[in-house]
């Protein structure tokens, strides 16, 4: 199946899983342009992580939930630099782990562990419907949680179910830091340079709008857009697509929104056409 997307030029604009995903890609022989939404860095103040890894050690946590497998691997670089790797892994170990969709899982398989439960949904309603349905009184659950989020929702949804949250918020986005290659991103598809671009979460869209918008290049965003068939890992980013008047061009098939099924989507749709370097 290699090669299926030889001499097509695809735009990613992943960043925490953006290695991986360019490796796939181009496995399939794909030209990959990666344009990152934003740099990630640990969180400017250390201590608040400290005392949660320490909380967690000292007080067991019966649940976890790991919103993103970044914050998992944040969180272990930091258990590492201060001398408790073995111990946090031991305590993670004994609670019971939720993931919010399938990139946390991997983060824990890295470590040796599994989640007992992965949402469907891998969004913040999502957990909280899985979450809904257990027994969650008396529980301690740790939360850890992402940037650029307002998870006041989520909180209080877990607390209403009798559990104590202690959240943690172990990395920070620098988002000007990538406002250029966004900017040189637009102006690829608008000059028809781009076969197709792939969007993974609905963060993504945002951004694009966000950065176009502030660097007076809306229009030139949509022109492009129009021109370049757009590919939604799932129905979070498609939505996201319909509220600023965006469609979907090319959708995973069966459900799976996942990168390998919507890499599979994009080589069937494009090979109805030569990639544009052909034309």
């Amino acid at each position: 199946m290699a090669d299926r997307l030889n001499g097509y030029r695809i735009l990613i604009l992943e960043t925490r899983e953006e290695a991986q995903f360019s490796r796939l890609l181009a496995e399939q022989g794909a030209e990959v342009l990666q344009c990152p939404m934003f740099t990630i860095h640990d969180a400017p103040d250390p201590a608040p992580i400290e005392a949660w890894i320490h909380r967690a050690i000292e007080r067991p946590l019966d649940d976890l939930v790991l919103m993103t497998g970044e914050g998992l691997r944040r969180l272990m670089k930091v258990a590492r630099r201060i001398g408790v790797e073995a111990e946090f892994v031991g305590s993670v170990g004994k609670a019971r782990k939720f993931a919010r969709g399938p990139k946390p899982g991997r983060a824990l398989r890295e470590i040796g562990l599994e989640p007992q439960m992965t949402t469907e949904k891998p969004t913040s309603e999502g957990v909280a419907e899985m979450l809904s349905k257990l027994d969650l009184k008396g529980h301690r659950l740790g939360l850890q949680l992402y940037p650029d989020k307002d998870h006041a929702a989520l909180i209080g949804a877990i607390e209403a179910q009798g559990a104590e949250v202690d959240t943690v918020l172990p990395y920070v986005y620098d988002a000007q830091a990538a406002d250029t290659n966004i900017v040189t991103a637009i102006e690829e598809m608008a000059q028809g340079r781009i076969d197709a671009v792939a969007l993974t979460s609905s963060g993504q869209v945002r951004r694009l709008l966000e950065v176009a918008q502030a660097h007076r290049c809306e229009a030139q965003l949509r022109e492009g857009l129009k021109q370049t068939p757009i590919a939604s890992v799932g129905p979070v980013v498609s939505d996201e697509l319909k509220t600023y008047g965006l469609p979907t061009d090319i959708y995973p098939a069966n459900d799976a929104f996942f990168m390998k099924p919507l890499i599979s989507a994009m080589a069937t749709a494009l090979s109805k056409a030569p990639p544009r370097a052909a034309k």
